[in-house]
């Protein structure tokens, strides 16, 4: 299906960008393998009798800075030449992408500007800040992030490097899936049942995409959302990029994005099988089992696709499955709030 993507978009504020293959993700396998860490596959009995079928569990919170995140980073900041990392690298991100950009950036030597919403958890914006990053804040219902981004570009003379609308970000993003099919078992990629990850922009499941359709074409693609923040949702059944209602709210931090990344859909749209959306409690009490079951610290945007298949909105009818936890950068206030909430 890899041959329907178009070779180009023309993104409206970052111009014309090429659309990512599944070579693409091959060769950010090979850059950024030094790097990252190729995090594990596990399975739980208990999850298992539950899903009704045999799940892998691919975790993501367990990679450094707690998050998938930094696989687009990486790939990203090393396409860079000499000339662009002498001037430093500016990148928007409600939290983890920032983390990560901050990481890669001082791993690499370079400058790296963060702009983030006033309402970030105080722990992401304390390791942007501990890796050497600027911190810039914004206003996230009165001010765009893209256009105080692109202001901080005129300033800086950096290059910008945003969580979806980067080709080098969305193919290393897509060895998540890649890592995941090759640790599978023998045979299981190529009768693999479901693949399922947390949505955002949804650059993770625009980059699992390319991988899934040339190794495991059959596996339906299932992007998971919060309920307040479904833009996938109902951007698949019409057809054009949904805006979510201002002033929504979700445990999700992490994916609260305003609308799906240009880049990201369009992979997404003719790839995904679908898009499922989940409630905040029904996040908490994924979270709540990935502690207690898992012995897992999952944050509530790295739970949603495992909510759902705990709320039965995924179904394995006895076939395997593999579903991402994609990041365990929990604040421990929010933490405390999860437990109680699921207490009652």
């Amino acid at each position: 299906m890899a041959a329907c993507l178009p070779s180009y978009i023309e993104h409206e504020m970052l111009g014309t960008l090429a659309v990512p293959r599944f070579a693409d993700v091959q060769a950010a396998a090979g850059a950024i393998a030094p790097h990252v860490l190729r995090t594990p596959l596990l399975r739980s009995a208990a999850l298992d009798a539950i899903a009704g079928g045999p799940v892998w569990l691919k975790c993501e919170n367990l990679q450094t800075t707690g998050s998938f995140k930094l696989r687009g980073a990486f790939n990203a900041l090393l396409a860079l030449s000499a000339e662009q990392r002498a001037r430093g690298v500016v990148a928007y991100s409600t939290g983890n992408h920032g983390q990560a950009i901050a990481w890669a950036a001082r791993q690499l030597g370079l400058r790296a500007t963060i702009v983030m919403p006033v309402d970030a958890p105080k722990n992401k914006v304390a390791r942007a800040l501990a890796q050497g990053a600027q911190v810039v804040h914004y206003d996230r219902e009165k001010e765009s992030r893209e256009d105080i981004g692109m202001r901080l570009l005129l300033d800086t003379g950096g290059t910008l490097v945003p969580p979806g609308d980067h080709p080098q970000v969305l193919a290393a993003q897509g060895t998540v899936a890649l890592e995941a099919l090759q640790d599978l078992p023998a045979g299981v990629a190529q009768t693999l049942g479901l693949f399922a990850a947390p949505c955002g922009g949804g650059g993770l499941m625009a980059g699992c995409c390319l991988a899934l359709d040339a190794l495991s074409p059959h596996a339906r693609r299932v992007a998971v959302e919060p309920a307040a923040f479904d833009d996938t949702v109902r951007s698949l059944a019409s057809g054009r990029r949904e805006i979510n209602a201002a002033g929504a709210r979700t445990l999700c931090d992490a994916l609260q994005a305003a609308t799906p990344a240009e880049l990201p859909f369009a992979i997404n749209q003719p790839l995904l099988s679908e898009a499922v959306a989940v409630t905040d409690d029904e996040v908490a009490r994924a979270m709540r089992f990935a502690l207690e079951e898992l012995h897992l610290l999952v944050e509530p945007g790295g739970s949603v696709a495992l909510a759902a298949l705990l709320a039965g909105r995924l179904r394995l009818d006895g076939r395997s499955a593999v579903v991402v936890l994609s990041g365990g950068n929990v604040d421990m206030a929010l933490l405390q709030s999860v437990i109680a909430r699921t207490d009652a």
